[in-house]
């Protein structure tokens, strides 16, 4: 799709130009409305260039929660042939009691004032890449200017804070795919919340050649510059499933400060609005975020609009740390979307994404649970 176009999702089945930063920002008290902010994470990345996801080292009582977990779904999915029809129905039946599929947000009579600076013309046609797929203004990320840096209108970056009410879960930053117009912007948040991981889920383009994701970042080169911030790669890697691993240093290209370190994993096979082509490698990424401290800093998930793949991840991350704590709350997948829809319109976008997402805590139990 092209800038400024719009993101739908289908309905298939599977199973499976700069201003000033306005003095009156729209958006929340970043001191205390629960979501990150600039101050620097307390805790480093654990990964070297040789990195290999190990199987998570989990207690006994890890272990009784994934195989609780595990029961509990054998005994909801128990008979093959009526898998698709419940999983399909409980989608449907979520989708006409929320009223939160994207075109119904966008149709609803206060849409203007929820998502206010995401509809200012400064930013409505330049910065969204998709104009129906927008941050609400109670959760977004605001961007603060530097020197050589100033940030679209109020801050403005289609970013939206991801959190649940739970201490010992990450916290997310759903995003689209950068545009280039916004690779500074993209950068600059990553800066400015010390966000030490980024995940991205979808390819440049599509089948048909059209633009999912701009490149914002080095791939062939081992620095590039991007406005006032620098970006450069310490090491590069790949695996036969299909990820790519990066691990880069970011920093205002006049700062005095040190830079910041980001591991970068790029999945590139799993199709929009679609399921993904095997399983593995998105276990292989939770196997490698069971890694990573909670405390860290948000971790920055992205496909292409940052609601479909992106909401998916987010769902199967965030169920599984619950399942992990024995939270059996975390067993009603479809409540956690509902939250997740909250804070960004359109959260996991079809039936395609809950049954993967579903596909996918069910593996991610049974594979250390065997």
């Amino acid at each position: 799709m092209i800038s400024g176009s719009t993101a739908t999702g289908a309905p298939a089945v599977s199973v499976a130009a700069r201003v000033t930063t306005s003095s009156t920002s729209v958006g929340p008290n970043r001191a205390t409305a629960g979501y990150a902010t600039s101050s620097p994470p307390p805790a480093t990345l654990p990964f070297s260039r040789d990195l290999v996801p190990n199987r998570p080292a989990l207690s006994p009582d890890q272990l009784r929660y994934c195989s609780e977990a595990l029961e509990f779904f054998k005994a909801k999915f128990k008979n093959p042939e009526t898998i698709k029809s419940i999983i399909n129905s409980e989608f449907d039946d979520f989708l006409e009691k929320n009223h939160s599929r994207v075109d119904v947000v966008l149709k609803s009579p206060d849409v203007n004032k929820k998502c206010s600076v995401a509809f200012n013309p400064l930013n409505y046609e330049t910065n969204n890449r998709y104009t129906n797929v927008l941050p609400f203004d109670f959760n977004r990320v605001i961007l603060d200017p530097k020197i050589g840096y100033r940030p679209a209108e109020a801050g403005y970056i289609n970013a939206s804070f991801i959190k649940m009410n739970h201490a010992s879960t990450s916290q997310f930053i759903a995003t689209q795919g950068p545009k280039e117009c916004t690779f500074q912007d993209f950068w600059a948040m990553i800066l400015q919340y010390r966000c030490k991981v980024i995940i991205m889920l979808t390819k440049l383009k599509d089948d048909k050649g059209g633009d999912l994701c701009s490149e914002y970042f080095p791939v062939d080169e081992w620095s590039k510059e991007f406005g006032s911030i620098i970006v450069k790669t310490k090491w590069k890697t790949s695996n036969e499933t299909g990820l790519t691993w990066r691990y880069f240093e970011v920093n205002y290209k006049e700062s005095k400060e040190p830079p910041l370190d980001v591991l970068h994993i790029q999945y590139l096979d799993w199709p929009d609005k679609e399921v993904p082509e095997n399983n593995l490698p998105v276990l292989e990424i939770l196997k490698i975020m069971y890694h990573v401290p909670t405390d860290i800093g948000p971790v920055v998930v992205h496909c292409s609009a940052g609601i479909g793949r992106a909401g998916t991840y987010c769902t199967i991350h965030n169920t599984i740390q619950r399942i992990l704590l024995g939270d059996k709350s975390a067993l009603k997948v479809l409540d956690t979307v509902t939250f997740y829809r909250c804070q960004r319109m359109g959260m996991v976008q079809n039936k395609v994404y809950n049954s993967t997402l579903l596909n996918l805590i069910l593996w991610y139990t049974y594979s250390v649970s065997k």
